[in-house]
């Protein structure tokens, strides 16, 4: 089970580091955006169950592809591919992350144009199309990614706290005009269904949870796994959460830069939201860029052409209305993600018996990983909206389970430890 990546005990980290990495995730664009969506319409009650609900899933998986982590010292393409093979996890993972980065990319481009247009207009009353702002700030991010900018670590401890400080004003801005009534009198004018609010919470950190293992596996230990994850995302993705869902109530829209003019923020605002999507789309076309490079066999002077395709297509996507898709996009994510998760849990806790010695990799592409992984995906997207068949991405990583341990009987009885 030896691993180029496996690391040393002496690189090990405390849970609180960890915690951090998580609650730094969590303070973001997106999550502002799905508690948005989810709060016009579900109660605030219902929000806050729904939350739960999806973190909850959330830490579940994270926390047990984590501590396979920690016990092995691998990260998650590593130990992906005693299941799905190393080809196999290469391709799939690589394909996950390509798919999650360039869309999110071309999500935050689009809420960077849109405040960047916004403000302008507010300022000059001469309006820039948002299409022609998302473009023009997605070859800025993307040049920034290809070419590196060296204040970027300075601006992004400008930009975090910035927009904190402006989600705080905006909080009391919407409570002080009649925002407190409007909030607990609120009811849905068209109800979302439960299941799809919970199906938008998970998708909001589906890949986070399943690449979890780059960082849990810097844990000292298993519970330390657990505490970093239940603390790191819990409390910080719910505030988060709510205050999209409060904000979104108070102005009847989920667009974080429209929410933020409709409640009388000034330029200034929006001036820090476009900084913190910035920052952070930066890291979407970096990784998105690795993704495809990796995807392809494309080597490290191969990346700024691999980083420059993905932030192009992330950026025509802006330009062309995917932030309208926004919900679609969730849905995509919340189904494809999930299973590969569940195919590993299935490996190492079942197949395995939780033990790091019965894990072994395999060369090539592994039948039973990939396909138990492609039927979960295609049974999370089929019944992701149908409320009867409880909650898609649940479904997923319980179908892709089921399947792996079956074909695994079936197919290779090699993989059975005792």
């Amino acid at each position: 089970m030896e691993d180029k990546f496996e690391i040393k005990e002496s690189e090990r980290q405390s849970w609180l580091s960890l915690a951090m990495i998580w609650t730094g995730s969590m303070i973001c664009i997106p999550c502002l955006m799905i508690g948005g969506v989810i709060g016009t319409g579900l109660s605030l009650g219902e929000v806050v169950l729904a939350v739960l609900a999806g973190y909850g899933i959330v830490c579940i998986y994270m926390c047990l592809v984590g501590i396979e982590s920690c016990d092995t010292g691998m990260p998650t393409v590593s130990m992906a591919s005693s299941v799905l093979g190393k080809k196999g996890a290469q391709f799939i993972i690589s394909l996950m992350l390509a798919i999650a980065c360039v869309g999110w990319f071309g999500i935050q481009s689009a809420v960077c144009g849109e405040s960047f247009s916004v403000m302008i207009a507010g300022i000059t009353d001469f309006e820039i199309p948002s299409w022609i702002s998302s473009i023009f700030w997605g070859i800025v991010m993307l040049l920034t990614a290809v070419y590196g900018y060296n204040g970027l670590k300075i601006l992004n401890f400008i930009a975090v706290p910035a927009l904190v400080i402006v989600l705080v004003y905006s909080m009391i801005l919407a409570f002080s005009s009649g925002g407190l009534e409007t909030v607990m009198s609120f009811v849905p004018a068209s109800r979302m269904p439960f299941i799809s609010a919970v199906s938008m919470v998970v998708a909001s950190f589906a890949l986070g949870g399943v690449i979890s293992g780059d960082y849990s596996r810097y844990a000292k230990s298993r519970k330390d796994v657990v505490k970093s994850t239940v603390l790191g995302v819990f409390p910080s993705g719910m505030v988060m959460m709510l205050i999209g869902a409060i904000l979104s109530i108070v102005t009847g829209q989920y667009d974080i830069s429209l929410v933020l003019a409709a409640v009388g923020v000034p330029a200034l605002g929006l001036v820090a939201l476009v900084l913190a999507t910035w920052t952070t789309n930066v890291t979407n076309a970096y990784s998105g860029g690795l993704a495809v490079s990796n995807l392809f066999n494309g080597g490290e002077d191969k990346f700024r052409i691999s980083c420059a395709v993905a932030g192009l297509i992330g950026t025509v996507l802006a330009a062309v209305g995917l932030l309208s898709k926004f919900e679609f996009f969730l849905n995509i994510l919340s189904a494809l993600i999930p299973p590969i998760a569940g195919v590993m849990i299935a490996s190492y806790w079942i197949v395995g018996k939780g033990r790091k010695e019965n894990l072994v990799q395999k060369e090539g592409w592994y039948l039973p990983g990939i396909i138990a992984f492609a039927v979960g995906a295609l049974v999370a997207y089929i019944t992701g909206n149908i409320a009867v068949f409880f909650i898609g991405p649940v479904n997923g990583i319980v179908v892709s389970m089921v399947v792996y341990i079956i074909l695994v009987n079936v197919m290779d009885k090699g993989e059975i430890r005792k």
